[in-house]
């Protein structure tokens, strides 16, 4: 049976450029990082901090759990160091098992070559030892075993979350062109927003932005809403260490007095797929959704609160020359119409970005899929301070 409370070394995986504020995330939870890179950051730790770092971290893409780093030359010396783990032990005899993998090295040309490879040693090392062995396929819905391998260095993990925790669960309407979850929580994070002030969403779309924002706020974490992990389908799991985790974050909930999240858009579809997206967050009730052009969202008065667009991109060329009209009418009004707040455009086109008209005062980096992107930050004097051109 796997031990739930023995350490080893844990890497947690994310999107390109989340690291800064995944690391801020498990920081929070009190972990110190004992390395950061640029998609993920390397923790120390059992598979019981697993199950803590799974349920409450907001930028993260997997949790794993590492059992060997060994030397590979070749797909038999994988298989042949593999073979010896006693995998009867971690994975259920009843269970159900696969294989993912990040491979780089000149005798593969095909990760799923690799995958074989380890399924093949898992399942002759079942047969040998029990005379039976799991069920095991591409959905990654029980035990998930995680090949790293690079030129001759070699790593074999338990990817205890399974599906990844990109998505936050709550989203079951994504509406067009999405921002993942977890890199819409990234973005706020980079924010210089209080969590108490006024959030304003225009041109919304599923709402994705706003409702991360809420759920940082009042300290909802994505653990709320998902009932599946990897690490569920390990020998040695105890349902009461999850069940008393998960209570822990039900607690974590908070009310924040007068909190107001703005939510806009044109669209009358996409707000009512962000109203629904809202309620399965169990956001809904402090959030104002409006259809309207985002120069129409209302900004509260007399607040210094931060007013965030995700506008499209633009893929063709005929789009991107109409979107040049409305980058410059999201800096006109973030000019004219939210003095006193912090103004921020995150954008994949820095060409359009050169149309918004304010000089941004930072120029944060991000990536969405491999798309070079910008969260570019405005301050917006509520006095008679212009900004100046870009």
């Amino acid at each position: 049976m796997q031990s739930f409370t023995q350490k080893s070394r844990i890497i947690v995986t994310c999107s390109n450029r989340l690291s800064p504020y995944l690391q801020q995330d498990a920081e929070g939870l009190g972990f110190k990082p004992v390395r950061v890179f640029k998609t993920g950051v390397e923790l120390e730790g059992s598979l019981e901090d697993c199950i803590r770092l799974n349920l409450n971290l907001r930028c993260a893409s997997q949790v794993l759990y590492s059992l060997r780093t060994f030397k590979a030359f070749t797909a038999n010396d994988l298989y042949k160091t593999l073979v010896e783990i006693a995998w009867e032990t971690i994975i259920p005899a009843d269970g159900y098992f696969s294989i993912s993998s990040n491979v780089s090295n000149e005798t593969i040309t095909n990760n799923l070559f690799a995958n074989v490879k380890v399924k093949d040693a898992i399942a002759d090392r079942f047969r040998e030892k029990t005379g039976a062995r799991p069920d095991s396929g591409p959905e990654l819905n029980g035990a998930v075993i995680h090949l790293y391998w690079k030129d001759e260095e070699a790593e074999i993990f338990l990817d205890t979350s399974g599906e990844t925790l990109s998505k936050h669960g709550y989203r079951k309407i994504p509406g067009k062109a999405p921002m993942l979850e977890s890199l819409a929580a990234a973005t706020i994070l980079a924010t210089r927003w209080d969590r108490k002030s006024p959030f304003v969403n225009p041109m919304c779309g599923s709402g994705t932005v706003a409702i991360e924002a809420a759920m940082i706020a009042t300290d909802r974490r994505p653990g709320l809403y998902r009932s599946n992990y990897s690490f569920m389908h390990i020998q040695g799991y105890d349902e009461t260490f999850y069940e008393k985790e998960f209570s822990l974050l039900e607690k974590k909930v908070k009310d924040v007095p007068g909190l107001q999240i703005i939510a806009s858009d044109i669209s009358e579809d996409a707000i009512n797929v962000s109203a629904i997206n809202a309620g399965i967050a169990g956001v809904e009730e402090m959030m104002t959704f409006k259809v309207c052009d985002f120069a129409e969202t209302g900004i509260p008065e007399g607040k210094e609160g931060v007013v965030y667009f995700n506008p499209e991109y633009g893929d063709r060329l005929g789009e991107e020359v109409e979107l040049q009209g409305t980058y410059k009418r999201m800096g006109d009004f973030l000019k004219k119409e939210c003095k006193g707040y912090t103004g921020y455009i995150f954008t994949g086109n820095l060409e359009l970005g050169k149309k918004i008209g304010l000089k941004p005062k930072r120029r944060i980096e991000f990536y969405t899929s491999k798309i070079d992107c910008r969260l570019f930050e405005y301050e917006l004097y509520a006095g008679s301070r212009e900004e100046g051109k870009s």
